[in-house]
């Protein structure tokens, strides 16, 4: 079994700079940090790739940037004319958290391009599954709106893009850490691409995410039903996790019966990770990577498409990547976890689970 595994060397143009994690420097510290979002985190997914076990199941292929008005599959036309007079302008601060450089504009093309060229391999037979290991990230972004680092969605344009080839209905899965607001705010109010982000509970973060991530957020009108958000407790483990997959995600992606399955795929709920510490290891990514395979080989013929989000524990990340990628590829985790050492407490997401149960199972068998 193997892996295409799309990439473009513009992810390393987009630069965050540096300060006091998110926030600019402070005259307090005499060595800043870098933005939790800059290119060692993917550099280090790349190098694991290419070195370690997987790389004689990888197949690496080129990326592409995206045509801005394929941008337009999900996001107004003015936001995204937008985007690029910012970038052209020097860049600066888009929202308190995301900053873009003047060749951040090059960089999401790519990551958008990317996705897409990724996705039409899937669906012109000539792989299976692909991932496309892209930064920035997408799953912040909304049709009009950039945030959480995010400027364009990369997995709602592999789903439109999906959608207007022909496949009936797209399944995405989101289990980076934080809620997937963006890929929810593209998809509210339609029935053909489901949306299913697990995440820690955090609520709304401002105006640039509105969306509180909450089960009861089901989508509108003919989309009711079809936005599926499962809050986790801050701690869950690996055990929680994956009884929040067997009893909410995958009853309700196999009573959708999706063509594609689209996965957005973060590391960011790793237990070491600066915006998660949701205390999931690599064995835990790797039951992840496993699921996701399952759930497309029995619908959707194994096509699937995995997208980059989040994952900022720039070592750790990249090990967790490696062992998500193995659950993909249907083999054992392979490489020894430098950081797991929390007891796991299967029972701990438990009662978030049954409160979104009762809501969803309106919609669901559950």
């Amino acid at each position: 079994m193997s892996l295409d595994v799309f990439w473009h060397d513009d992810a390393f143009l987009h630069d965050t700079g540096s300060g006091v994690f998110e926030h600019p420097p402070s005259v307090l510290m005499d060595v800043p940090e870098l933005h939790p979002e800059n290119d060692v985190r993917i550099r280090n997914m790349k190098a694991i790739l290419e070195r370690g076990p997987l790389a004689e199941s990888l197949r690496w292929k080129d990326g592409r940037r995206a045509d801005p008005a394929e941008l337009e599959l999900v996001h107004d036309p003015r936001y995204v004319e937008s985007i690029r007079e910012f970038c052209a302008g020097g860049g600066g601060v888009l929202t308190w958290s995301t900053t873009v450089a003047e060749r951040s504009w090059e960089a999401a093309l790519a990551a958008a391009g990317t996705a897409i060229a990724a996705s039409d391999a899937v669906l012109d037979g000539k792989t299976g599954a692909a991932y496309a290991l892209v930064r920035p990230p997408g799953h912040h972004a909304q049709p009009r709106q950039a945030d959480g680092y995010c400027l364009f969605n990369n997995a709602a344009l592999v789903a439109e893009n999906a959608r207007r080839r022909g496949v009936e209905r797209v399944a995405i899965f989101d289990w980076d850490v934080h809620h997937g607001n963006g890929t929810q705010e593209c998809f509210y109010s339609r029935d053909d691409v489901l949306t299913v982000s697990m995440h820690m509970r955090h609520g709304s973060w401002g105006p640039a995410h509105p969306q509180t991530g909450a089960p009861d957020e089901v989508g509108s009108g003919a989309g009711e039903g079809f936005n599926v958000n499962v809050e986790l407790p801050v701690g869950t483990g690996d055990g929680g996790y994956l009884r929040a997959v067997e009893k909410l995600v995958v009853p309700i992606v196999e009573g959708f019966a999706p063509e594609l399955l689209v996965v957005a795929c973060g590391q960011d709920a790793n237990q070491f990770d600066p915006n998660g510490r949701q205390c999931v290891t690599m064995e835990g990514f790797r039951a992840l990577g496993a699921a996701a395979r399952a759930l497309a080989d029995r619908h959707c013929e194994g096509r699937m498409v995995l997208v980059q989000e989040g994952g900022y524990a720039r070592s750790y990340s990249a090990f967790c990547l490696h062992a998500t990628l193995a659950g993909v590829l249907e083999r054992e985790t392979e490489l020894a976890d430098p950081c797991a050492y929390l007891p796991d407490d299967p029972g701990h997401a438990d009662e978030e689970i049954a409160t979104a149960r009762a809501v969803l199972s309106r919609y669901w068998v559950l």
